[in-house]
């Protein structure tokens, strides 16, 4: 019996086996990523974030997590309720209908990063130790690229809370002189009853930045916000209770921050 197993594992075309059983996995993966024209990726993506800026500032992670599932069944049954023929009053035109649905229910991770959102499990965020004895960890640092000049009143590692009035999610600028600028020209082009920028916020790390919401946030990053009294999430380092309740903080403060005058 055995040396007849032997046989017919040796006559199995091995190579031809595998190549199939690779193929099999690709397939498996393709068909739970639904890919959106860019059109619709944009459409999608405004649309989760209206429903975001439509939670209290004060909303938390699972607050968070909870409006953008909502929106999602909302607009999975908008859909299907277009493929059956209903007329709606809808954004999503009869010839979207069908492919929303299909990304809609494919793997929301894989869904979310298609629109540009990242929603990881856990991030976590080492830090390096590597300084010499007796060095200060900010000694001598320097921000990647130009220099924001004095009026952007810098500060590294430092987080500045406020109001959003642009999402750095899809707002990414080549260095902190850049996004400083970009909140400047904001507070300048700003209609009378908008709010002005006022606070700058720039992820210069090259591994991305560390803050407790839902996203995983990108080097480049560049939030613009409005406050009208600037108060400070965290600065230089987290701290050890801070850390002790979020265990997948990092040590130091990874943002760079500044208030200007407008």
């Amino acid at each position: 019996m055995e040396e007849s197993n032997q046989i017919r594992k040796a006559s199995e075309p091995t190579e031809l086996i595998n190549l199939v059983t690779q193929l099999k996995k690709k397939l498996t993966r393709e068909e739970g990523v639904v890919e959106l024209p860019q059109h619709l990726r944009q459409k999608l993506t405004d649309e989760i974030l209206n429903r975001l800026r439509s939670l209290d500032s004060a909303a938390n992670t699972t607050e968070q997590r909870e409006a953008v599932e909502t929106w999602r069944r909302e607009k999975l049954r908008e859909a299907n309720k277009i493929i059956r023929g209903k007329t709606l009053n809808s954004t999503i035109l009869p010839k979207e209908a069908g492919i929303i649905a299909r990304a809609l229910k494919s793997d929301w991770t894989e869904f979310a990063i298609e629109l540009g959102f990242w929603i990881p499990v856990a991030i976590i965020n080492r830090e390096h130790d590597d300084k010499p004895d007796g060095e200060d960890e900010f000694d001598k640092e320097i921000l990647p690229g130009k220099q924001p000049p004095p009026e952007c009143n810098a500060e590294l590692h430092t987080d500045y809370d406020g109001a959003a009035v642009r999402w750095g999610l899809t707002h990414h600028k080549e260095s902190a002189y850049d996004c400083c600028m970009a909140c400047l020209n904001h507070a300048k082009q700003a209609k009378p009853d908008q709010k002005k920028c006022n606070v700058w916020v720039y992820c210069p790390s090259e591994t991305g930045c560390y803050s407790p919401d839902i996203y995983e946030h990108k080097n480049q990053e560049c939030w613009l916000k409005y406050s009208e009294t600037p108060k400070l999430n965290f600065k230089d380092k987290y701290p050890e209770s801070y850390r002790d309740s979020h265990p997948n903080a990092p040590v130091i403060v990874p943002w760079v921050s500044g208030v200007v005058s407008v």
